[in-house]
Order: structure tokens, then sequence, then C-alpha cells
């Protein structure tokens, strides 16, 4: 599944530190929850472990859900749906986790409990107001 993301939301979405909202589901029961994301090249990759993790390996289908606000009131929103991997390489991981804690301005190592996700976007909806 791959799409190419048009140049307005890949400027959407690498502008701010804005928090994503991650979709998964398992066994019909949705499961939403906040991310933080770096996004590149139609890709998006998170850190995360616990629950999403568990849902993102039984089923791979996921949505994020990114928007940006200015007191109260939406000026954009970006939907993502896509296919989430697992990436066991240690690697990946050391480097995708230190691009996302320098995008949020945490420590270099943190987070480093949790397992590298790679989402490929199939389709994306976004509006600007």
């Amino acid at each position: 599944m791959t799409t190419t993301v048009p140049d307005t939301v890949e400027s959407l979405l690498t502008s701010e530190r804005l928090i994503g909202h991650l979709a998964t589901s398992l066994n019909d029961r949705p499961h939403a929850a906040p991310v933080w994301y770096y996004y590149e090249n139609d890709t998006v990759e998170i850190v995360t472990g616990g629950r999403k993790l568990a849902n993102i390996r039984e089923n791979s289908r996921v949505a994020l859900s990114i928007q940006q606000d200015d007191g109260g009131h939406t000026e954009w929103m970006v939907s993502l749906l896509g296919t989430a991997t697992v990436v066991g390489d240690e690697a990946a991981f050391k480097a995708a986790n230190r691009r996302i804690n320098e995008k949020y301005d945490a420590d270099e190592n943190a987070y480093d409990e949790n397992t590298l996700v790679r989402i490929s976007i199939g389709s994306v909806n976004y509006r600007t107001y």
C-alpha cells in the first residue's frame, strides 16, 4: 500500500511538534492513543509498546490523526490510513528513536524500551480551515 503524500500535507506533518493519535484495532475493538511521530518519504515512524504494539502485531491496519489548533480553533487536520510494520532491527530503532526524541526535544535515549513501528501510508485525507 503506497501513495504519494501531497507536498502540502508533508509540510503540515513536519511543521511542528504535534501529537498524533494512533488508532489500532483488535477483535473489532478500537484503541486510540497519543503518540510522537516522525514523518519522511510517505512513511511515519513511531516508537511504542504496550497495547498499541500488541494490537499492531495482530492487525497491521492503522490510522493516524494529527491536528493543529490555535486557541481552540482548528487550523488544519490530517488523517492517514496505512499498514504498520514492526521493525526488529536495533540500529533502525536507535536511529528512529533518536530522530523522534530530537523532534520532541526529549533525551536522546528516552523510551529505549519501546519498539520501532513504521507505517506505510495508503491514503491521506486533509483539510485546512
